[in-house]
């Protein structure tokens, strides 16, 4: 073969590429969709799982009545949590208040009994600030919150009934999804007029109690 015929052969071969990528490029694209499987669709029920936005406890401490001393206290608590951060709670307590030591001085003392009840109830906003862990004993850790809580109600004791402020701290352990310790230090603020002069008297309480969740 010369080379003359060789050209001749090659550029007839690029000819026949061109027309073959041009006739390809201008062929319709492919119209057949995609098949699609037809599933027959069922009504599926969710399992309702518990809230536990709700909490009912108990609790014992200790109770020191301004210018009284300290005395046992034991109540009731009633609790709902909002969210995460915020929580409501109502308590209803009772203690017993003695002036011994004023009957040692004073002739009759100051109650008409030795021992006079004082009861209150509030209701108080909480707010969760330290979540976190506990561990008790090695190796077993519980989820915990540290709280500040602050709220009004109202105290009875001697005949009086006075409103009261209450502010504190606490620390609530869980020990499972529905049961938690509780821990709680507050001061209840209110008015009195015992010793002849109407003041203002701040009241600790020291207590610790369980509480369920539901």
């Amino acid at each position: 073969m010369n080379t003359k015929t060789l050209c001749h052969a090659i550029v007839l071969a690029a000819l026949c590429a061109s027309c073959w990528s041009a006739a390809a490029a201008d062929a319709p694209a492919s119209t057949d969709q995609v098949v699609l499987p037809q599933v027959d669709r069922r009504e599926v029920r969710l399992p309702r799982f518990p809230s536990n936005d709700f909490e009912i406890g108990a609790f014992a401490g200790s109770y020191a009545t301004q210018n009284f001393g300290s005395s046992p206290v034991s109540g009731l608590r009633l609790g709902y949590h909002v969210n995460e951060d915020f929580f409501v709670e109502a308590v209803l307590a009772q203690t017993k208040v003695s002036d011994a030591t004023f009957r040692q001085v004073l002739p009759g003392g100051i109650f008409p009994a030795a021992s006079e009840k004082l009861s209150y109830y509030n209701l108080s906003v909480g707010y969760n600030v330290l979540p976190g862990e506990v561990f008790l004993g090695r190796g077993n850790a519980k989820p915990m919150s540290f709280y500040l809580i602050g709220g009004v109600g109202s105290s009875s004791f001697n005949q009086q009934r006075q409103s009261t402020f209450n502010l504190g701290a606490g620390l609530r352990v869980y020990l499972n999804d529905h049961f938690a310790l509780q821990f709680d230090a507050r001061d209840h603020l209110f008015a009195l007029d015992l010793l002849g002069k109407r003041q203002s008297t701040q009241n600790p309480e020291l207590s610790a109690g369980v509480t369920a969740s539901f």
